[in-house]
């Protein structure tokens, strides 16, 4: 990593629970929260910001949200978001299936109208060689309503901030998804293989 954790005896008391709950959930400390805890109140902002979008009651299903997690993170080359985000979306979709074919997603039968509008939505919005158009805008409008493209677009536009963080500090996978690395990278997007 290019910025070290502290120890957690360094870090203020009142971020003890978050660690205590990944700790009891991941079973281990997650990197990038020992990061950002660098420095507290961006930590605090960032962990309220996920809870919001990350929330039961969100209008995106738990399998899709882990579905555009893990492609916004194949597509910004964070394995360490690779790595936890595949974890849980095997974990929520109960297969591995969509988890070694999202790379392919656009040629493969596994992916349904809904998802593909939403990662052509979800890829437009990531990429900087892409504009997101209103004719991507109105596939997902197809299967959302105008509160949910927001949480849509705010789920997005998150884990860009969250892998792109982790990329640039190159935070390593915690070893939370045990799939054989991803086939040889799409070269549309030049990136690297995604060790899971």
């Amino acid at each position: 990593m290019r910025v070290p954790t502290k120890p957690e005896s360094h870090y203020p008391i009142w971020l003890k629970p978050f660690f205590w709950s990944q700790q009891r959930r991941y079973g281990q400390v997650l990197n990038p929260g020992l990061i950002w805890g660098r420095v507290p109140k961006l930590f605090a902002a960032v962990a309220i910001l996920y809870g919001v979008l990350d929330r039961r009651s969100s209008p995106l299903d738990p399998a899709l949200r882990s579905m555009i997690t893990v492609r916004v993170s194949q597509l910004n080359w964070c394995h360490f978001c690779v790595d936890i985000n595949s974890a849980k979306m095997a974990e929520r979709s109960g297969t591995m299936d969509k988890v070694l074919e999202l790379e392919n997603w656009r040629s493969c039968d596994l992916f349904d109208a809904r998802e593909r509008a939403v990662l052509d939505y979800t890829e437009a919005v990531t990429l900087s060689d892409r504009q997101v158009t209103s004719t991507e805008v109105d596939a997902v409008r197809h299967y959302f309503d105008d509160d949910g493209i927001v949480e849509l677009t705010g789920l997005i536009a998150f884990q860009n901030l969250s892998s792109k963080f982790n990329a640039a500090l190159d935070v390593p996978p915690q070893g939370f998804c045990h799939a054989p690395p991803n086939p040889e990278p799409a070269a549309e997007h030049n990136k690297p293989d995604t060790p899971c």
